[in-house]
């Protein structure tokens, strides 16, 4: 059994913990406030973009271009978006088991384009081939970033490396949760309208002509759902993050509890022992 001095270690131990684990609640809690602003903010862009290229797909074939080229995928590549650092619960395992349930049911070669320590530690340790690594500040995913990884995503696919180009993140849904997300970023795929709203074709006259059009949306699309993914994974993050330090903080005062009590019973019978002793020594010598 552990002494009365242990068990006093043990509870200034846990009391330094929870101090550790409020703040990082706190903190987390004012970055998910900001990341959240963003990604409510860019959301209603993303959907215009979206309904932007829905009707321009709806004017009918498209012109060539190479981020819509469609090729036999005998090659692919991964843009995996995961944390810079643990402590964020189960957030970085369910991206990373999501990424590598995918890269089985798709055995073909791959190359991963890395955004966050832990996804490149977990699949550089496992063979995987990581064309490149991008190190996110620990306030959270910039529009930078996004242009950074959708250039390399880009440069890969148009010359012919890759066939196609995946992201994988968790979409944000609250601070409890978040759900892994894969969505195929090249080739561009033009949204589908739901065929219960589909109406007949549409004609269009564009001005400027339709390949300098694509020239300048396209590029602009692809970016746009780089970024977006990038903001939902850091609010993500966060949210995991706030959550799992607002459970370490209610177990360490839970234990910090349950420790007390153990301490004050260990100190009654200690001093119940030394009465004990005291008394017995009075009556041996009174005998």
């Amino acid at each position: 059994m552990a002494t009365l001095k242990q068990i006093r270690q043990r509870i200034k131990t846990a009391k330094n913990i929870r101090q550790i684990t409020r703040a990082m609640k706190l903190v987390a809690a004012a970055r998910l406030k900001r990341a959240q602003d963003k990604v409510l903010e860019a959301r209603p862009y993303s959907d215009k973009m979206r309904e932007f290229m829905l009707s321009v797909s709806e004017a009918g074939a498209l012109p060539a271009h190479p981020l819509l080229e469609r090729r036999e995928v005998k090659r692919y590549a991964v843009i995996l978006v995961s944390a810079e650092r643990g402590l964020a619960g189960s957030y970085n395992t369910n991206i990373l088991r999501r990424c590598a349930d995918f890269l089985k049911e798709n055995p073909q070669d791959h190359v991963l384009i890395t955004v966050g320590k832990k996804g490149n530690l977990f699949f550089g340790k496992r063979g995987s081939k990581v064309a490149h690594n991008l190190t996110v500040p620990s306030s959270g995913a910039t529009y930078e970033n996004a242009v950074e990884v959708t250039k390399v995503a880009t440069e890969l696919f148009t010359s012919g490396e890759v066939d196609a180009v995946y992201v994988i993140y968790a979409k944000f849904f609250s601070a409890i949760r978040q759900t892994p997300q894969v969505v195929q970023l090249l080739p561009i795929e033009p949204p589908k309208r739901e065929e219960a709203a589909a109406g007949p074709s549409k004609e269009y006259k564009f001005e400027p002509s339709p390949e300098e059009l694509l020239g300048i949306l396209l590029p602009k699309y692809t970016l746009t759902l780089t970024y977006q993914a990038l903001l939902e994974s850091t609010a993500s993050e966060f949210g995991a993050r706030m959550t799992a330090m607002t459970s370490a903080t209610d177990n360490a005062g839970a234990m910090i509890t349950q420790l007390t009590l153990v301490a004050n019973r260990a100190r009654q019978a200690s001093i119940t022992k030394e009465i004990l002793e005291v008394v017995g020594g009075a009556e041996a010598l009174n005998g």
